[in-house]
């Protein structure tokens, strides 16, 4: 593939990944003005973070069968016309029960994205490409921490909280044009697939039954919890207990992301001397022992606000060094079931992702432990998994 198309085609994938991301990041920092207006307590509007995750969970098991059965675009265009509703649908609740049912549909318009933008990588890159594809997604995908809270903590102090969701209306209105216009269809439609529960069913059942997916998607999807942890409790432990502004706040998730950033696009680097399962193993390790490390300091509060983001930038940073490769070794064994597997990888993520979210909201405001203590055993987790699991998972050609 050409150079200048394959950029063109990541920049567009990995636009598209970012949706979710940037759905997530750009509210935070109204979480307080939002809480004034509906009356209620920002712990109640984190809850419209939960119900997101859980949306973005549950409809990624619904879009694979269909982007195995109608190709990538059209589901892809579905799913952008809801979010764009649910999405302008917000700016008029007037209670955060509306908010946390409209979080949610939003996110099943949003996890079309998601699981499409994943799986036409698998479905245009080889095997041996992909590792290096979805490092450059993530550059896309981690620039979104950057941008979103701090340009939504400005929106929000100069427009309200509302104007971030006419922002994210119009994003979605571009990428959908941008998909109807530019954006190949990479998957012949299959008429033989069935949409029925049972064959469906099946289908996950024969991808879960593969070593390589269960272990890399499962190494994939826990670590990926502790950065729904940070996430989810960072207004909190910044704002609230560090007294940071919400433009100040937006500024620390900006320098927290270039971590991410940087690592991942280092892992592209490093695929030329190491392979994508040493990287992983390594990665894990160090993660590990810096989440402890970050444990044991909030617990004798040796933490402030500085070694607080010095102990997430490292979290971060293995995170960079892990997902892009777990995810192309989860994909690896695919290429038929491709919109499933990524279907229940994401549904892995953001399913563990809104777990983390739900634990971290029954703390106490007031404390930061709760943050590393969720990341530790995360890490410790993925760890497990991976020793146990590697062993049993068959070569695959780089080729395929």
């Amino acid at each position: 593939m050409a150079k200048s198309k394959s950029f063109f085609l990541i920049l567009i994938l990995g636009s598209l990944a970012a949706l979710g991301p940037f759905s997530i990041d750009m509210y935070l920092p109204g979480f307080k003005a939002i809480a004034q207006d509906l009356n209620t307590g920002v712990p109640n509007v984190s809850l419209s973070l939960s119900s997101f995750f859980i949306g973005i969970s549950a409809g990624q098991l619904l879009y694979g069968p269909l982007l195995d059965k109608f190709g990538r675009k059209k589901p892809l265009y579905f799913g952008l016309a809801l979010y764009i509703l649910s999405s302008l649908g917000c700016l008029l609740v007037t209670s955060i029960d509306q908010l946390i049912v409209l979080r949610f549909v939003q996110a099943i318009g949003s996890c079309a994205t998601a699981v499409a933008s994943v799986a036409m990588v698998r479905d245009l890159f080889t095997v041996k490409e992909s590792p290096k594809v979805f490092a450059s997604l993530m550059l896309v995908i981690a620039v979104s921490p950057m941008l979103a809270p701090t340009a939504g903590g400005y929106l929000i102090a100069a427009l309200g909280w509302q104007s971030v969701f006419v922002f994210l209306s119009f994003m979605a209105l571009l990428m959908l044009l941008a998909c109807i216009w530019w954006l190949p269809e990479s998957y012949k439609p299959d008429p033989t697939y069935s949409l029925k529960p049972k064959p469906i069913l099946s289908n996950f059942l024969l991808v879960l039954k593969e070593p390589g997916f269960y272990t890399y998607a499962l190494v994939s999807a826990i670590t990926f919890s502790g950065l729904f942890a940070y996430v989810s409790s960072s207004p909190v432990v910044f704002m609230d207990l560090y007294q940071v502004t919400e433009t100040g706040y937006g500024w620390i998730f900006a320098l927290l992301s270039v971590s991410f950033i940087g690592f991942s696009q280092v892992n592209s680097i490093i695929l030329k001397w190491f392979t994508s399962k040493n990287i992983v193993f390594w990665a894990l390790i160090a993660q590990c022992i810096f989440s402890i490390l970050f444990l044991s300091a909030a617990l004798n509060d040796l933490l402030n606000l500085y070694t607080t983001i010095g102990f997430i930038a490292l979290f971060l940073g293995c995170l960079g060094f892990i997902n892009p490769n777990a995810s192309a070794l989860a994909l690896a064994p695919f290429s038929k079931n491709a919109g499933s597997a990524s279907a229940l990888m994401g549904a892995l993520q953001m399913g563990l992702g809104a777990l983390a979210s739900a634990v971290i909201s029954l703390f106490a405001a007031d404390v930061v432990w709760p943050m590393p203590a969720v990341m530790t055993i995360a890490a410790l987790i993925a760890l497990f998994c991976l020793l146990i699991g590697k062993n049993k998972i068959r070569p695959v050609s780089a080729n395929q």
